[in-house]
């Protein structure tokens, strides 16, 4: 993902090649489906893919750093997209987590690292890195691939914290691993 609305890839023989696309929005459906062609051709899933949408400004999370994020995730159903099972989109609050905290899914731990403020990106997260065998009861159903689409609002890095300001801003933030925190969708605050 490039500024101005270009994608540059290489092919299997390590050619470059870059395309223009009439809208963000096109550019965002072409990568996603790029990510989804990559699950599909994939022998076995064994750890996150992901698709950079937006590439956002300033410097890239890490592990320690605190985030508000807004999100959808889907069920990975039929070699496609499934059923939303949580968003928070379109409502009042935000996700707020810290990487490497553990309170979110391992797929998010992993699948979210380097992104910048403004940033969009397209996660695809094997059962192994989400909720495995147990699922989340009438939610997400056991051994269940999930796609999650994040963009990342808000950044406080470690670096820039010191004293008492270098706590977790994450400190409402629901015990449950998130991002499906409770049955009604929206976590504890």
């Amino acid at each position: 993902v490039q500024p101005n609305n270009y994608s540059t890839f290489y092919d299997d023989q390590r050619q470059n090649w870059s395309i223009m696309f009439e809208s963000e929005k096109a550019a965002m459906d072409f990568s996603k489906q790029v990510c989804i062609a990559k699950c599909n051709s994939s022998p076995v899933l064994d750890s996150v893919l992901y698709q950079d949408l937006v590439l956002g400004e300033g410097q890239g999370v890490e592990g320690g750093d605190s985030l508000e994020v807004a999100y959808t995730g889907w069920l990975f159903q039929n070699n496609g997209l499934g059923q939303v099972f949580d968003s928070n989109v379109n409502k009042d609050k935000l996700l707020r987590l810290k990487l490497g905290s553990g309170k979110v899914i391992k797929g998010w731990e992993e699948g979210m690292m380097g992104m910048k403020k403004g940033g969009r990106r397209y996660l695809i997260i094997p059962p192994a890195w989400a909720y495995g065998a147990q699922g989340v009861a009438g939610r997400v159903p056991p051994d269940s691939t999930l796609v999650f689409e994040v963009e990342v609002r808000r950044v406080k890095l470690v670096k820039e914290c010191s004293g008492s300001d270098a706590q977790s801003v994450s400190s409402r933030d629901s015990p449950a691993p998130s991002p499906v925190p409770n049955s009604d969708g929206f976590s504890a605050d």
